[in-house]
């Protein structure tokens, strides 16, 4: 006997928005906060791969986020600088549209995206209190695979 089909029903909310704001894939869909949102936390994670910036509140709870993916970045192009702060400005935009004055940045990574998400967040217009890195370095702490025994040919040869 085969299972019945249940259909979904969903609701969109829909709302008004810019063509700068239609043009990011993490702006569409989201709800407006009802209260405003004057300080932040902002959190940038920046791999080889992807970069992903966080806004929270001051109790850290995820308020708006997006991520190089979510913006439209494929492959490679991810961990580019351009698509950091593609990433940085598509999160922080309807943040300024509801209010957010300050903020304190904290950075995570090596990735090249890191750099272009901290020059758009200094252009946005919100005030960071504070920058801090709070990448994880180890203190010697596991050990290092074995180096890679890689044969090399003699190119400074004399020919006979």
């Amino acid at each position: 006997m085969a299972k019945k089909r249940v259909r979904r029903i969903t609701t969109r909310i829909k709302r008004r928005v810019s063509p700068l704001v239609r043009r990011y894939r993490s702006f569409r869909l989201r709800r407006k906060r009802s209260a405003p949102l004057p300080k932040g936390l902002i959190h940038v994670q920046a791999g080889f791969n992807n970069t992903i910036v966080t806004v929270t509140d001051v109790q850290g709870r995820t308020v708006w986020w997006a991520s190089a993916g979510t913006c439209g970045f494929k492959s490679k192009k991810r961990g580019t600088p351009f698509a950091g702060q593609t990433v940085a400005e598509s999160v922080l935009h309807p943040l300024l549209e509801e209010g957010m004055k300050r903020a304190d940045l904290m950075l995570k990574g090596f990735g090249r995206g890191r750099a272009g998400a901290l020059r758009a967040i200094r252009y946005s217009g919100i005030r960071l209190d504070f920058v801090r890195d709070v990448t994880p370095l180890p203190h010697n702490g596991c050990r290092a695979p074995k180096q890679r025994r890689i044969e090399r040919k003699n190119t400074n040869k004399k020919k006979k």
